[in-house]
């Protein structure tokens, strides 16, 4: 039967998964939907 207390000290996460998350959560310049939606609204009412 596995031992999960045993597995779980044996554990060590991926180098790629830490730097990944590391990009991910430091990227301040992605743009999202959100962000595209709102230029998209701003110039059509820019063409108005």
């Amino acid at each position: 039967m596995i031992n999960f207390d045993e597995e779980i000290k044996k554990f060590h996460p991926s180098l790629e998964i830490n730097e990944a998350e590391d990009v991910i959560y430091n990227s301040s310049n992605t743009t999202d939907m959100t962000d595209i939606m709102i230029e998209m609204l701003k110039e059509k009412d820019n063409r108005k």
